[in-house]
């Protein structure tokens, strides 16, 4: 049963994932944490997590429409990619016994933490290249936007991280398009896993419906005024929240 001030605090955690899922692409950083700190299981933590902030990645992904368009058939190739990848992610992620998660989770949060501190020198690089190796980046880019999608199926922090740094590799497109791009493929893998946890991975439908509802107003004031926020404080406190759940599970 969630209490009323668990409802405030994942509320107001859910409102700040979606916003910064649409800027920076870190936002299970701090739900995942916060789930944790209440006492969920690292699975149930991860699964509620994926499928509730679907709706904040959606709305975030409409948001960014207008540097979306002209993009279509990228995306819907590179989708394909992130479909399979997704599926693959959340099957491992049910498979493996609970203790292989709970032992490389700890891991899989540092390396996120890691992508979000370089993530500013990624989009600078980003900037800075003039051309890239062709309209739909070629085969290697499917291959590692879907080897992105495992990762995202299985835990999902910081997946957006890693797809800007390999869309800086291989397109020729400013970082704002490269962003909205991003937030469609992260959709679409948090949905195809959620679909799967949905129906075979133990989930809190309450936590759901909190994080669904906050996520969606996150990604809507995310898309409009996220650019304006002191990204080194955003990333200065996922980092906080992130060592904090590390130091959690381990001594758990």
């Amino acid at each position: 049963m969630v209490t009323w001030w668990h409802a405030v605090v994942i509320s107001a955690a859910g409102m700040w994932a979606g916003m910064i899922n649409t800027v920076v692409g870190s936002g299970t950083l701090v739900t995942f944490p916060v789930l944790i700190t209440l006492g969920y299981p690292p699975v149930t933590a991860t699964t509620s997590n994926a499928i509730g902030l679907i709706p904040g990645s959606i709305s975030g992904s409409i948001g960014y429409r207008e540097e979306l368009k002209g993009q279509g058939g990228r995306v819907v190739r590179l989708a394909a990619g992130s479909i399979v990848g997704g599926v693959c992610g959340a099957i491992l992620l049910l498979e493996l016994p609970p203790g292989a998660f709970e032992a490389v989770v700890p891991w899989l949060i540092g390396l996120a933490l890691i992508l979000v501190i370089v993530q500013p020198k990624v989009s600078a690089w980003v900037l800075r290249r003039s051309s890239g190796a062709d309209r739909y980046g070629g085969p290697v880019l499917f291959v590692l936007v879907l080897l992105i999608g495992v990762y995202g199926g299985y835990f999902t922090a910081a997946q957006g991280v890693m797809l800007i740094a390999v869309f800086g590799m291989f397109l020729n497109e400013s970082l704002q398009r490269l962003n909205g791009m991003k937030n469609v493929l992260t959709a679409i893998v948090n949905t195809v896993a959620g679909i799967i946890y949905s129906f075979q991975a133990p989930v809190s439908w309450p936590v759901i419906g909190l994080l669904a509802v906050s996520s969606t107003v996150g990604g809507v004031v995310g898309a409009k005024v996220g650019r304006k926020l002191p990204p080194r404080v955003l990333r200065a406190v996922i980092a906080l929240v992130g060592l904090a759940a590390i130091v959690k599970l381990v001594l758990d």
